[in-house]
């Protein structure tokens, strides 16, 4: 791959997302989307027998989104849940009480607060691991290791890890090692985990793969029977899971998603080149700059980037909020992956309970600025980014 900006997509992509997991009524009335099956019962045939029992345990709407969301990681199974966090916990029960994990250091704040203070207190040991460098990775592997949690790119710092060579290194350390990557910054369009080594793709759905800032869930995709099963169990057991009609929004999401990535990075990628040229920013990190040091680590690993970039305000906190403040068209919210422009100070926002020590180490500093590129006519973006800049910072 040359450069990010005319990447090849993965075969067949849009077909897959239409089609794959649209079950149409061919029996009743025709329809050529599915209905939503919003029963939370069903009727059995004779006692014990049944396609369906239970919604928490399964549902049509259900099983049709995770078919679509399997095959577009090139997965063969997928589980949906009632948002990324809850997948998260999920996933990690998998593992059991004195076992070990390592969780990336760089990673999203609700990610990092769950591992620090729920995980720990259910018997795990937490080791929190610059994953970005596959050295300190090979250091903190132990005999008790058991997962290993990754996310590239990181969530707000837009690192990049190799996920191949940190799959190769833990599966050859030990084959029963899980890894796990949140690919919620790229979606499943730009980068697939599980070709890349990793044992677990996951998601937040509520970001890209929905995107349209309606609905909260969350998904983990692997290739694994006996892993899936796992899982599914846990689905039902825990109960965590997503309602029909968010299922039905995020398949219906899903059938733009290769228009929308599309718009999200050719817009994310002027912005980047308008901020890094810009007189009030300090610095600009988006994987599709050839000044992102992992640049081409990116070309290697992905076809294509989001609308994700962050990027440091010359000045402090003062400085920060006075931008934000005087932002008129942009979005001063949470999340992400939405048709609208959002942007975050990570700081007080979506990283604000995590220790300041930590943060700063990783480069979450008060003059840190995550923006969600939309789907906005571009120009009306850079303008807004310049007038709000230039009101915030002198120069």
């Amino acid at each position: 791959m040359g450069s990010l900006s005319n990447s090849e997509p993965f075969a067949k992509f849009a077909t897959t997302a239409i089609h794959t997991g649209s079950h149409r009524d061919l029996e009743g009335y025709g329809a050529v989307i599915a209905p939503i099956t919003i029963s939370s019962t069903y009727v059995q045939s004779a006692p014990g027998e049944f396609q369906y029992e239970y919604s928490r345990l399964d549902n049509p709407s259900r099983k049709a989104l995770e078919e679509t969301l399997a095959a577009l990681e090139n997965g063969k199974y997928a589980a949906t849940f009632g948002s990324g966090l809850a997948a998260v916990s999920q996933i990690t029960q998998l593992v059991k009480a004195g076992d070990e994990v390592i969780c990336a250091s760089d990673c999203y704040g609700g990610t990092n607060d769950f591992f620090r203070n729920r995980a720990v207190n259910n018997g795990l040991k937490v080791t929190l691991v610059d994953c970005t460098d596959v050295d300190k990775v090979a250091a903190a592997l132990t005999e008790n290791t058991r997962l290993v949690w990754l996310e590239s790119p990181a969530n707000p710092t837009i690192k990049i890890t190799d996920i191949k060579a940190v799959s190769d290194l833990v599966h050859a350390y030990n084959k029963d090692i899980l890894v796990a990557v949140d690919n919620t910054f790229m979606s499943s369009y730009f980068q697939r985990p599980l070709d890349l080594g990793a044992d677990i793709s996951h998601q937040s759905l509520t970001k890209y793969m929905n995107g349209h800032c309606d609905v909260v869930m969350g998904a983990a995709v692997v290739n694994d029977e006996k892993l899936y099963e796992k899982l599914f169990y846990l689905q039902r057991a825990n109960g965590a899971v997503p309602s029909p009609i968010d299922c039905f929004l995020v398949s219906r999401g899903l059938k733009t998603l290769h228009l929308r990535m599309r718009e999200h990075m050719t817009n994310g990628l002027i912005v980047a080149k308008f901020l890094e040229s810009h007189p009030c920013v300090e610095k600009v990190l988006h994987p599709g700059l050839p000044s992102h040091p992992q640049y081409e680590l990116v070309k290697k690993q992905a076809r294509g980037t989001s609308g994700m970039l962050c990027f440091y305000v010359k000045g402090g906190l003062q400085e920060a909020k006075s931008f934000l403040k005087n932002l008129k068209l942009i979005v001063l919210a949470v999340s992400l992956g939405g048709p609208e422009s959002l942007v975050a100070h990570p700081a007080t926002m979506t990283h604000k309970h995590t220790p300041k020590e930590n943060r700063l180490a990783v480069g979450i500093t008060d003059n840190l600025i995550r923006l969600s590129v939309g789907l906005e006519t571009v120009e009306d973006l850079t303008a807004d980014l310049d007038q709000a800049l230039r009101t915030a910072v002198a120069v």
